[in-house]
């Protein structure tokens, strides 16, 4: 206590009497200079200054109090009236304004909230997916394919076609090898999800028993559409058995932009809402990326399809399963099991008990590839803009056993 005056212990408790006599004036509320003898003891001029010095404003204190009680009946009374009054901030109940599912002013990208609000399923705002605009920003890319197109259409053959039911039609009468056979059974599946009733459905079984390893060439490859449920694990068992090892999963993912909402028609054995599609790739003999450049170009496509989903009841494939395997595989002898009248294609032989006509000759076709033209060929323009795998250790890089021929044609075997 810094203000008291050096003195003897008994003249110190005389001025705390005096302190004590002063705070109980001031706490009965007489500030007069009069009641309170201590003002030359302590050094202050009147109560108030003392009160202050002690921190014992009992006004001070009570405006506190006051002020406290005040704003918390100010704060209860704003909260009885945002309960009973809605305020002009922006609640979001749905993803319409900004496809977002939070309740925040600021917007994200929700497309799984957007799917549940509107039916609109996230695939559908993937830009760039057609095969008309998805090169524009990769020049080089745009350039190999038409080059590649172009040679395809150059050294096609002409289109044919045979009715017939595969369940009782030996594929030995076809009478050639083929490269590239691309398999699109009508699944029992189709039935569930797609309302498929036109057609005769096939199950695994008959799948199975189809002769391709018959109609494969040594080196070939097999495409096998195979739905989305059971198909993912029979197909693999076919493609075993007709000889053929697994090497990619192409996966068509179906969008809904001109017919949005939530699917009617959920396969009984989903979990979820199935929005794609599968197309097994298996291949025979031994091709490898890095030598074998005269049979497969590698990496110029990926394995993935987003285009609309058909209309109900249609069981129609995308039409990109066609430039995949002719932009990867140069091999000419095309064979298209249960194809369509829709599905009849330059280079192609379509075969399939849903064609309305058959112009299918087996010498014809044969004669195509007289002189051993079986594949493609290749350009030295395309060559340079192909991408390419690493040559193998202790190898030097070339193009493949086939080389590049100018005029389009290379070699090639069964």
């Amino acid at each position: 206590m810094g203000f008291f005056f050096d003195g003897s212990v008994r003249r110190r408790s005389r001025r705390w009497s005096r302190q004590r006599t002063a705070v109980r004036k001031s706490r009965g509320r007489d500030e007069s200079p009069k009641s309170f003898h201590g003002d030359r003891t302590l050094g202050v001029a009147s109560v108030g200054e003392l009160r202050q010095i002690l921190g014992t404003d009992i006004e001070d204190t009570q405006k506190k109090r006051l002020k406290s009680i005040t704003e918390k009946s100010e704060n209860g009374v704003k909260d009885s009236k945002n309960e009973a009054i809605p305020t002009d901030e922006i609640v979001y109940k749905d993803s319409s304004t900004f496809l977002k599912g939070t309740q925040s002013s600021n917007p994200h990208n929700d497309y799984c909230q957007h799917f549940i609000d509107t039916g609109q399923r996230p695939q559908n705002f993937i830009r760039d997916v057609g095969l008309a605009d998805r090169f524009e920003e990769y020049p080089k890319l745009r350039e190999l394919i038409k080059l590649k197109d172009d040679l395809i259409a150059e050294t096609a053959t002409p289109p044919m076609y045979l009715k017939t039911d595969l369940l009782a039609y030996n594929l030995k009468e076809l009478n050639c090898k083929f490269d590239v056979i691309l398999i699109e059974p009508p699944l029992e599946e189709y039935q569930r999800t797609c309302g498929a009733t036109n057609v005769q459905l096939w199950n695994w079984d008959q799948i199975m028993e189809l002769d391709i390893g018959e109609v494969a060439a040594n080196r070939s490859f097999v495409f096998l559409w195979c739905g989305s449920s059971d198909g993912l694990d029979m197909g693999r068992f076919c493609l075993r058995k007709w000889g053929f090892r697994r090497c990619e999963d192409i996966c068509w993912i179906r969008t809904n932009i001109d017919n949005p909402g939530h699917s009617k028609n959920l396969d009984s054995k989903a979990v979820l809402q199935r929005t794609k599609e599968h197309c097994l790739m298996g291949i025979k003999g031994t091709v490898r990326r890095s030598t074998d450049g005269d049979f497969i170009h590698a990496n110029v496509d990926i394995d993935l399809i987003i285009s609309e989903e058909p209309e109900y009841g249609s069981i129609e494939k995308p039409v990109e399963i066609f430039h995949i395997i002719e932009h990867f595989c140069l091999g000419r002898r095309r064979l298209h099991l249960f194809g369509r009248d829709s599905t009849i294609r330059p280079g192609w032989l379509t075969v399939g008990p849903e064609l309305t006509n058959t112009n299918f000759n087996a010498d014809l076709y044969t004669s195509y590839f007289a002189n051993n033209q079986i594949t493609t060929g290749c350009t030295e323009r395309i060559e340079a803009l192909r991408p390419k795998s690493p040559p193998p250790k202790g190898k030097v890089a070339g193009r493949g056993r086939g080389g590049f021929s100018r005029g389009g044609r290379g070699r090639g075997g069964r």
